[in-house]
């Protein structure tokens, strides 16, 4: 069962990266031509639509088959896919030296999630329970996650507090607080499918209330989280949130599920520790991956004067003048350089008294002075 869930998982996470990436490339092909139609009336948007689907079936039944801390940290293979991904399809020409070093970062990253992710499988927790009624209802009323949810309830309310309150707007508050709902979104999500599987195979599970329950807290905390996430993408870079998030969202989703469905019950020590092993041997790959990703930069729509060389900056004396977006604003598409070429450098046209001569004939209000490459 463990094997069919990772398998499932997987794979999932494989078609939702080759699905987000399809539709990517319609919306690119579109905006560059001039076909007049909308996005969703692209075959090939439909096409990622449909994976997108498959996809997300592929891990929701994933959850029913295997532990919740086995399945978690195997959302590793989307950013593997999607690093691979984005190497094949690149556009760029690149000299194979050139090529090594721009992404030997990734190729690193993604030797080291593929190692991590065979450990996760292969010392992954072996707890299997029917995620009936009866088992879930006893799950949740125990005191190991009833003082787990207190606890995540206060640092969640602690959170938000300085995330609404004090403007804390730190990429670590605002991921914390998202990986706090994906905890209970996960929870959730193998409790749903489970009792699903479970009544297929022909015990009906869903006259049961906490069956409803749990499916409205599922959407109910998927929503949240989608709402914070979008929040975190309009103030920091997709790089940044993949890799802190992904390594906060899996360290509390495998704590909860741990204490929810005592995943780690009977496992010798050994195993869980090269599960641990193996999760951070994942997050260093992610990280690597991510981090090689360029920067978005955003549009400077008017002209820095810092651009100029030689002129006084305006911000040396610690007077704001003008709009600063992390220190690299500028009012136009120049980029703040100071070590611009000399060739660029603009000719000075210094102001010359005008002089009268004795026949009344006016000298010209300014010459243009040779510019030496010096100056």
């Amino acid at each position: 069962e463990n094997l069919i869930g990772a398998l499932l998982a997987i794979f999932g996470h494989l078609v939702i990266s080759i699905a987000l990436n399809l539709q990517k490339y319609s919306h690119i092909r579109l905006a560059g031509s001039k076909d007049p139609r909308a996005y969703f009336k692209t075959k090939t948007w439909w096409c990622g639509l449909f994976l997108l689907v498959l996809g997300e079936l592929g891990v929701f039944s994933s959850y029913a088959f295997a532990p919740l801390s086995l399945i978690v940290p195997l959302s590793a293979v989307s950013v593997i896919a999607s690093a691979i991904i984005g190497i094949i399809f690149i556009k760029e020409k690149w000299k194979p030296k050139d090529f090594l070093r721009r992404y030997v970062l990734s190729f690193v990253g993604c030797g080291l999630a593929i190692v991590g992710t065979y450990l996760l499988i292969t010392f992954g927790p072996n707890s299997h329970e029917k995620m009936t009624g009866e088992n879930i209802t006893r799950h949740l009323v125990s005191w190991p996650f009833l003082l787990y949810m207190l606890v995540e309830i206060i640092i969640f309310c602690l959170l938000l507090y300085f995330y609404k309150e004090k403007n804390a707007n730190y990429i670590v508050v605002i991921l914390l607080l998202v990986a706090l709902l994906g905890s209970m979104t996960v929870v959730t999500v193998k409790a749903v499918a489970g009792m699903i599987v479970v009544s297929i195979q022909g015990n009906l599970q869903l006259d049961y209330p906490i069956f409803y329950i749990m499916l409205v807290c599922m959407i109910a905390t998927a929503i949240f989280q989608a709402t914070f996430l979008a929040q975190a993408s309009q103030l920091y870079d997709s790089s940044q949130i993949a890799s802190i998030g992904y390594i906060l969202s899996t360290t509390v989703a495998i704590t909860a599920g741990a204490t929810f469905y005592l995943d780690f019950t009977g496992e010798d020590v050994l195993h869980i520790c090269m599960f641990a092993l193996g999760c951070l041997i994942a997050f260093l790959g992610v990280f690597l991956i991510t981090r090689n990703r360029k920067k978005s930069v955003p549009f400077e729509p008017y002209i820095s004067m810092d651009a100029m060389p030689g002129m006084q900056n305006m911000h040396d004396k610690g007077i704001a003048v003008q709009p600063d977006l992390k220190a690299s604003f500028s009012y136009g598409a120049l980029e703040n350089n100071d070590n611009m070429p000399e060739i660029y450098t603009p000719a000075t046209l210094p102001i010359v008294q005008e002089q009268h001569g004795s026949k009344g004939v006016s000298a010209p209000p300014y010459r243009v002075l040779e510019h030496s490459k010096k100056e």
